[in-house]
């Protein structure tokens, strides 16, 4: 059974208070009372009112001006985007039809397209080198694409819309079912345990011998351990998460999209908040530079990409950079910083050379 943070009686009564003088503003979450049904639609037994439906992007208005860097067309609807640095290969996902499709990291130019069974959303690499772990919405399983060619090593089946995916150290993957209530553990190449004590799982992060998971109906971090799949502790992730990365910090850092805000955990420990800033415009796709301890994350509501040095937990901004339309993920490059923005209304990528 998974600890879950509750707020004081003290508390409590104080945002009573805040909510009776606002006249506005959703409510708090109310307190967990039983086992989470499945399905992504309803009220989990274990909470009083129903929850808020997941957060979703900002709808971009049109672009005003050129956008720096270059535009690469890729296809339809291009959302999920990861790039990698010993094979230099950037890989993003598109639909119409649903396909990966492969860009050299250094030209821009497309080299492959691999045909997918599904559409896909997230995006992650099992490890430098690959493989991209690509998680099937439609085909309800995970697909592994080899780099740099292309070639489709395996398929697993995992559970009703597979949203995203992550390997941990010890070769275990975490695959968030979004539209089942479940969370698959493979190893091997098979499924060894469903996690089923969540209502709509969506982003994934791995940090040492811990997994972070976003619940976008409960709006919460959930920490696992990696090797069992035992959770530790729920915490609140603000008013609408979304997307996880970690950092070299041993932190896991959400966007929270309807809480206009990026918030970082500590998960070592007991796991907690250790830092917040506020961004408008529906935060939303999330990346993580190692090498240069950067973080950037895309204002979808206002084709903007923001990026942070996170080298205290609280992020402190050094960039803005406009996009193309409807920035909804992004990607850097670990050699050379390079970053790689989707713009999912006109089917391109721009690749853009962050300031120094």
């Amino acid at each position: 059974m998974i600890r879950r943070t509750v707020p004081t009686l003290a508390l409590v009564a104080a945002l009573a208070l805040l909510c009776g003088c606002s006249g506005g503003g959703a409510p708090a979450d109310p307190p967990p009372t039983g086992p989470a049904a499945p399905g992504t639609t309803g009220t989990p037994a274990r909470f009083a009112e129903p929850l808020p439906p997941p957060a979703e992007p900002g709808v971009a208005p049109p672009v005003t001006g050129t956008p720096p860097g270059r535009v690469v067309p890729v296809g339809a609807v291009p959302e999920g985007i990861v790039a990698d640095g010993p094979t230099r290969r950037v890989a993003v996902g598109v639909r119409e039809p649903n396909a990966l499709v492969l860009l050299d990291a250094d030209t821009g130019a497309v080299t492959a397209r691999v045909p997918l069974p599904g559409v896909l959303r997230h995006l992650q690499l099992a490890a430098p080198g690959g493989p991209v772990l690509v998680p099937s919405e439609s085909a309800n399983g995970l697909v592994r694409v080899a780099l740099p060619d292309g070639r489709i090593e395996s398929q697993v089946p995992t559970g009703r819309m597979a949203h995203d995916a992550t390997e941990t150290g010890a070769g275990t993957v975490f695959v968030a079912n979004e539209g089942g209530a479940s969370v698959s553990v493979l190893r091997d190449g098979g499924v060894v345990r469903q996690l089923t004590d969540v209502t709509q799982p969506a982003g994934l992060a791995p940090v040492g011998d811990r997994v972070g998971l976003i619940d976008v109906r409960e709006n919460s971090l959930t920490v696992y351990d990696a090797a069992t799949g035992d959770g530790i502790l729920e915490l609140p992730a603000g008013a609408g998460p979304t997307h996880l990365v970690a950092d070299r910090h041993g932190r896991m850092i959400a966007t929270d999209t309807r809480g206009g805000a990026i918030i970082v955990f500590d998960p070592s420990g007991t796991p907690r908040e250790v830092g917040r800033v506020a961004l408008p415009g529906e935060p939303y796709g999330i990346a993580y530079d190692p090498q240069r301890d950067r973080l950037w994350v895309t204002a979808t509501g206002d084709n903007l990409l923001v990026g942070y040095d996170m080298t205290d937990p609280t992020p402190r901004e050094v960039a803005r950079i406009p996009t193309v339309r409807q920035p909804n993920t992004v990607a850097v490059d670990p050699d050379t910083g390079r970053l790689f923005v989707t713009g999912t209304n006109d089917g391109v990528v721009q690749v853009v050379d962050p300031p120094a």
